[in-house]
């Protein structure tokens, strides 16, 4: 059986697919599926999330969304949900963290305190819903440093390490991210929803 992730994030998708490697699904993203993009227009990761693993909903397969960002405090939890866009509706990964490093500006590191959150919706063939939710606590570097990742990962020191997001591995990255405590939550129930169909 597949599961839709809906996500056209080549980053994210690699992260669910190596997370949930175990698991007797066929992991395919949204595009894959041939389903339209989707209006990120809620308040909340969780409402993004909610919409998106609806819209891509099938009776015949599993959907999973996340919706997902970095929330600072000196910005008043900035750029949250708009991470992805927070330099413009095409900005990329390098548009934004230019972005953040200018808002940032003259802010002093104890005063750079931030917060990558992640809201997962599952969604079963028949088209009942759980939610999960993940945090990973940090600051905001001055610049950039690491080479793995993707988004905010080289600014974001990950805390009780002296790295940032980008410079873990991807089976630490798993161990530490936002995403990954959510998605450790949503394979239990996967799991155990899975064993109880076999």
């Amino acid at each position: 059986m597949k599961l839709i992730v809906a996500t056209k994030n080549k980053g994210k998708l690699a992260e669910i697919k190596r997370m949930l490697s175990d698991i007797d699904l066929q992991v395919v993203s949204f595009e894959e599926e041939h389903f339209s993009d989707v209006l990120e227009d809620g308040k909340t990761f969780l409402e993004n999330a909610r919409k998106k693993a609806l819209a891509c909903h099938k009776p015949d397969a599993w959907s999973l969304a996340d919706d997902s960002g970095l929330c600072v405090d000196a910005l008043d939890l900035a750029p949250g949900v708009y991470s992805a866009r927070y330099a413009g509706e095409r900005a990329t990964d390098s548009d934004n963290n230019a972005k953040l490093i200018s808002a940032l500006d003259g802010v002093p590191t104890e005063k750079r305190a931030a917060s990558f959150h992640c809201a997962l919706v599952l969604v079963s063939p028949a088209g009942n819903k759980w939610e999960f939710e993940g945090k990973m606590e940090g600051s905001v570097l001055q610049e950039p440093r690491g080479e793995n990742g993707f988004g905010y990962d080289p600014l974001f020191l990950v805390k009780g390490t002296d790295r940032s997001a980008a410079e873990l591995s991807p089976g630490e990255k798993d161990a530490y991210s936002h995403r990954g405590r959510a998605l450790r939550k949503a394979m239990q129930v996967l799991v155990a929803l899975l064993s109880k169909e076999g």
